[in-house]
């Protein structure tokens, strides 16, 4: 029987986000997709999460905003995790600047209505500029997630907070793996997690700037995983 692997994915993705991952890895794993509950409090999503896994105890890898609640889930439930993979995500809270932003986008959206996002933004979120295939992905993803998908899990980044003395009690083999030149994701952080040296937390980079690893470099992400689940 083949080893489970439980997937979040990130804000405005769903099980699309890990078609080209499966596919490599689908003949040594047997993959688990989550839905992010649609609730803006972390509490509420790991208590629904908890409740939807059947499996007693769970391999979980979690993206982005997935590897936020992948993380609070074990803190919360750590009974229910063997391993944890942190796949461009951090476990901190928001900054003060980003909450500002966000919350003035929330508001825009609500008077204003909620806008598609175009090919030009959805280009900028990729290392790969020429990957049509991608492109119209983010971009249907985006489209079919909506706007009350869009609302709740912007507005949960909002109420993050900083996880790191939780996490550091944990013994739970955990990873991080992240793109070296990532925009999005909060490096001082990533250096915050290095400093705390815990012998349970592997953290490894590529090089790139790529945020959506899974449909760039599933490839490299592929043999991440493997070492991560050997452990």
């Amino acid at each position: 029987m083949k080893e489970k692997i439980y997937l979040i994915p990130g804000l405005m993705t769903d099980e699309r986000l890990w078609q080209r991952l499966i596919h490599l890895l689908d003949d040594k794993f047997e993959f688990v997709y989550i839905k992010i509950p649609n609730s803006e409090d972390y509490d509420e999503i790991n208590e629904i999460l908890n409740e939807q896994i059947e499996d007693e105890k769970i391999n979980i890898l979690g993206f982005s905003l997935g590897s936020y609640i992948a993380t609070y889930f074990t803190i919360k439930y750590p009974h229910r995790v063997k391993k944890l993979f942190n796949l461009a995500g951090t476990p901190s809270k928001t900054n003060s600047i980003e909450i500002f932003r966000r919350k003035d986008r929330i508001e825009a959206i609500k008077k204003n209505g909620f806008s598609l996002l175009g090919k030009r933004k959805a280009i900028s979120l990729l290392e790969n500029k020429d990957d049509q295939i991608v492109i119209d992905l983010i971009q249907k993803m985006y489209e079919d997630l909506g706007k009350d998908v869009f609302l709740a899990q912007l507005a949960s980044t909002l109420n993050r907070e900083d996880l790191y003395e939780k996490i550091s009690k944990l013994k739970h083999p955990i990873n991080y793996y992240f793109s070296k030149n990532d925009r999005l994701l909060n490096h001082d952080s990533i250096a915050k997690l290095e400093q705390m040296n815990l012998e349970n937390i592997v953290i490894k980079s590529r090089v790139g700037n790529s945020h959506n690893i899974p449909l760039e470099d599933a490839q490299n992400l592929s043999l991440q995983i493997i070492d991560w689940m050997n452990r």
